[in-house]
């Protein structure tokens, strides 16, 4: 094993994290879905190389771009709290192929109920399983909880869909398509703070600048959800609410009416156009790292802070998840 390139930090962020552009720099390079194909032997020399920088050593004659793109496929596909190998079908790497076939085939099976349940169901357990692969890992939910969190959301999507669907049957045809999204944002807002609420109840960690662990914070962990309960509906906006408006007007062309048997296919092409650039931007919105005000914090917390560290710790830090 060789050393580290001298002032080589495998951890540091390649773009300021600071900024929108950087984030959205950096989500386009760990979500690319080009990693989901990368064998799982190559994931764990990636793992390794990464284990072995941090503790100091590298493989003789290590490029510092190789280093980089072995933390790239380490960051892909390794959770960043427990570094444990998340599943395939819950990388954020995956939505782009996972989510271009499932919104898809929402946006063009609609018409029909049994259709919208089929499709509202597959898609709430898509999203559950992402949820829980994305969670904060240092807080452990049963599998009793997991339960209880995929059955609530999925029922708040179908009764969503459902009764959406039936109350459109006399509107504009538009109205019908945009009925995927709309309950697609009410499951979100259902299903992230139930597969997370073990955070909710009894906080999650936080820190210092320098990583050093400070207590749990419930108001951290309502910030965190929140704002991945944003990030995943802006994900899904762009393609369930612009595509439908795309379709309606090219189904009037007489080749679409010949060629109905392809408007699936064209529909779920079309969505992987908006997910790859949506996937990255939505993660984007908000810093990984979150923030919170020390005064934002509730009270026994921010007076153990100020007790032990004075004025020192004017913010904390926790990861908000994905």
């Amino acid at each position: 094993m060789a050393a580290v390139p001298l002032g080589f930090d495998i951890d540091a962020p390649r773009w300021d994290q600071s900024t929108f552009m950087g984030r959205l720099r950096h989500f386009f390079n760990i979500t690319d879905p080009r990693t989901v194909l990368v064998p799982e032997g190559e994931l764990d020399r990636a793992q390794a190389v990464v284990a072995g920088c941090r503790a100091g050593m590298v493989p003789p004659g290590s490029s510092q771009e190789q280093l980089l793109y072995a933390k790239k496929l380490y960051d892909s596909a390794f959770h960043p709290d427990s570094g444990e190998k998340m599943n395939l079908i819950g990388r954020m790497s995956f939505q782009v192929p996972g989510g271009m076939a499932l919104t898809g085939c929402m946006l063009q099976f609609y018409r029909t109920v049994p259709a919208v349940v089929f499709w509202q169901w597959v898609n709430q357990s898509f999203n559950a399983i992402v949820n829980y692969t994305n969670r904060n890992a240092a807080s452990p939910i049963s599998l009793a909880q997991i339960g209880v969190a995929y059955v609530t959301a999925t029922s708040t999507a179908l009764a969503t869909a459902v009764g959406l669907n039936l109350y459109t049957k006399r509107a504009p045809p538009l109205l019908a398509r945009w009925v995927p999204f709309a309950a697609v944002a009410a499951a979100n807002c259902v299903n992230i703070p139930m597969m997370r609420q073990q955070e909710i109840i009894h906080g999650i960690s936080v820190t210092d600048e320098d990583n050093n662990e400070l207590g749990h914070s419930r108001r951290a962990a309502v910030k965190g959800i929140a704002q991945v309960v944003v990030s995943r509906i802006t994900m899904a906006a762009p393609g369930m609410i612009i595509l439908p408006i795309i379709m309606e007007r090219l189904e009037k062309f007489p080749f679409m009416q010949r060629i109905r048997v392809l408007h699936a296919p064209l529909q779920v092409l079309l969505c992987g156009g908006f997910l790859l650039f949506m996937v990255p931007a939505a993660c984007a919105l908000f810093p990984q790292r979150c923030s919170l005000a020390l005064s934002d914090l509730e009270p026994e917390l921010r007076d153990s802070i100020v007790a032990k560290h004075g004025d020192k710790v004017p913010y904390v830090y926790f990861n908000k998840g994905l």
